[in-house]
């Protein structure tokens, strides 16, 4: 390998999560023609799995096309021949192997959707692997019951790892869809979420925020960057008339919901879009862009929200963010838009600034 391509494989030398290692550690004691996994890291099990048995078909699931697009470039540069998929659901079909690492602090509601959805889609006799980063844990462990009895508890330094057996068809199916409403001025609005969406089953207060410090006017194109449940974007659509508008988020699962929130509350003028990387359908067509960031990754995203605000605004138009930490939001939007102002919003700060013309 030459030295640009030792670089390259450095600049890919991720740590691997303490759950996903305790199922690569089972790899080689593996047998499955047809494996399903999901991953809270880069698809390190499925890359190990796929490596290993290089007959089996295997599938890893996402939901968010952030987390699968670093997953793809990083086993495109290692050649590891893992199909991947990105969709609300677990891919419909039989397989004899559903794995799932998981870690201590996790959103519990999305493990158990998962858990149900993966024994569900196993033949029976089929393997179920799961792990977790936590040596003490009990509750993995009592969920896993709830499917099977024939589960095998294997406590390891880092954690622990369940291998269960799928013996018949499930008692009872759970369903994870929830409903919500809430007020914006004198419009009651009903909301759709599902695990793993921002945020499940109630309104968060950083999308209460965004809504009292949002200005809009009759006609306006808003452009929902960060959609979640698609709260903010409904809210926006139901406050004037001929307001149109495109929600965006990585999460497919959120896009999904925003559609079917817009179909309950009977909201016509309203799109939604799956997106990772702030290419916004009809650049220069918006004028308001609003945004609810996300506080992990060091800004990244946040620094793709506003990419995507400066490619979608007209000039003139206005782009708003949520955030309880100002200072970086007000001095990059200072580089990027004019008319930079703040308000404070229950505890949180709505930053605004106009596009540039």
């Amino acid at each position: 390998m030459n030295g640009s391509s030792d670089d390259a494989m450095e600049s890919y030398s991720v740590r691997v999560p303490a759950s996903e290692q305790l199922l690569i550690n089972v790899v080689p004691n593996l047998s499955a023609p047809r494996a399903l996994c999901t991953t809270i890291g880069r698809a390190q099990f499925a890359k190990a799995l796929a490596e290993v048995h290089g007959d089996s078909q295997v599938q890893c699931h996402f939901l968010d096309l952030y987390q699968a697009q670093e997953s793809r470039e990083y086993l495109d540069m290692t050649g590891s021949p893992v199909n991947m998929v990105c969709s609300p659901d677990l891919p419909e079909g039989e397989i004899d192997l559903f794995a799932l690492p998981t870690t201590r602090g996790g959103e519990a509601e999305l493990t158990r959707e998962l858990l149900q959805q993966g024994y569900q889609r196993l033949r029976d006799g089929g393997t179920l692997l799961a792990a977790v980063d936590n040596r003490k844990d009990t509750w993995l462990h009592h969920e896993i019951e709830k499917l099977t009895r024939s589960i095998t508890r294997l406590p390891k330094k880092r954690g622990v790892l369940y291998r269960a057996t799928k013996k018949g068809p499930l008692k009872r199916e759970r369903d994870f869809y929830a409903e919500f409403a809430f007020r914006d001025g004198e419009n009651l609005i009903k909301a759709v979420s599902r695990p793993g969406v921002f945020s499940h089953r109630r309104l968060d207060l950083g999308a209460r925020a965004l809504m009292e410090g949002m200005t809009v006017q009759p006609g306006d194109r808003v452009l929902d960057i960060g959609c979640g449940a698609g709260v903010v974007g409904l809210a926006a659509a139901m406050r004037e008339e001929g307001i149109t508008v495109h929600a965006v988020d990585s999460n497919i699962r959120a896009v999904e919901c925003a559609l079917l929130g817009a179909e309950l509350n009977g909201v016509e003028g309203m799109t939604a879009q799956a997106d990772a990387d702030g290419e916004i359908a009809h650049p220069g067509a918006f004028d308001v862009v609003v945004g609810n960031p996300p506080y992990f990754s060091q800004y990244r995203i946040a620094e793709i929200f506003l990419q995507g605000a400066l490619r979608a605004l007209r000039p003139g138009g206005r782009v708003q963010m949520v955030t309880k930490h100002p200072d970086w939001f007000l001095a990059r939007m200072e580089q990027l838009f004019n008319d930079v102002t703040t308000e404070e919003h229950r505890g949180y700060q709505v930053v605004s600034a106009v596009q540039r013309g």
